[in-house]
């Protein structure tokens, strides 16, 4: 039987004490809102360079034109996905990932979205990461908030708050950001849907590209919060 290392359980400590404070402060976030997987995988390609309140009414456009199911989205146009989904921003280009994840799930599942985020968690990222205009963001959003599988998505908020809090690695690699969390932390789905939700939440709150120092949660613990505005206490 394997045991933690101590660098690992003083980090894992650290990553539970940020994750309580900061439900503490905002609560639970309850993501992810939808109707169902169908509906929660597009309004993860939809999110991609966009806010979520973009991606509610190009998902409440699609719901209103019948087209939350793959053979229904297959069978518009682009042009009139396009149109449907304009609020999301890059309506374009998000229309053919649409389309392209669609039309993959029909060619090698027969549409059957239940098996298909049923199989294994490790081949059902590689078949995302297969489909057009999905990433590593994005199958792991799917993977989370629709099949329910402990992956824990990295976004640049993440990143944002890992490097001024001093616990980031070197470089920009997405997998490594990930493992810190995968390495440190019970492998939890809810614990990973909560804890990036309120990341989100911080990053738009407090920790944003100019942070807001006074207001933040975790100020004791960032050494770049405590150099900047030579406060010691948390929030």
């Amino acid at each position: 039987m394997s045991t933690a290392s101590p660098s690992h359980l003083l980090l894992g400590r650290r990553f539970m004490v940020i994750y309580r404070r900061l439900l503490r402060r905002y609560g639970p976030q309850h993501w992810w809102p939808g109707d169902g997987a169908f509906e929660t995988i597009l309004g993860a390609i939809l999110t991609q360079n966009t806010s979520w309140k973009n991606v509610e009414g190009a998902l409440a456009s699609l719901k209103a034109a019948g087209a939350l199911r793959p053979d229904r989205l297959r069978a518009l146009p682009q042009e009139g996905l396009a149109r449907l989904i304009r609020s999301s921003g890059f309506f374009n280009v998000k229309a053919r990932r649409l389309k392209a994840f669609a039309q993959y799930l029909g060619d090698r599942h027969g549409d059957d979205l239940d098996a298909f985020l049923r199989q294994d968690p490790a081949a059902l990222r590689n078949e995302l990461l297969g489909v057009h205009g999905i990433g590593p963001e994005t199958a792991d959003d799917i993977l989370l908030y629709a099949a329910g599988a402990p992956f824990f998505v990295i976004d640049a908020y993440t990143k944002r708050i890992l490097r001024r809090l001093g616990v980031a690695p070197a470089g920009d690699d997405y997998g490594t950001f990930q493992a810190l969390f995968h390495d440190n932390l019970k492998q939890d789905v809810a614990l990973f849907n909560e804890y990036h939700a309120l990341l989100d939440r911080h990053a738009k709150e407090a920790c944003r590209k100019q942070p807001l120092c006074q207001r933040c949660c975790l100020l004791d613990l960032c050494p770049t919060g405590k150099s900047g505005t030579g406060a010691s206490g948390g929030g």
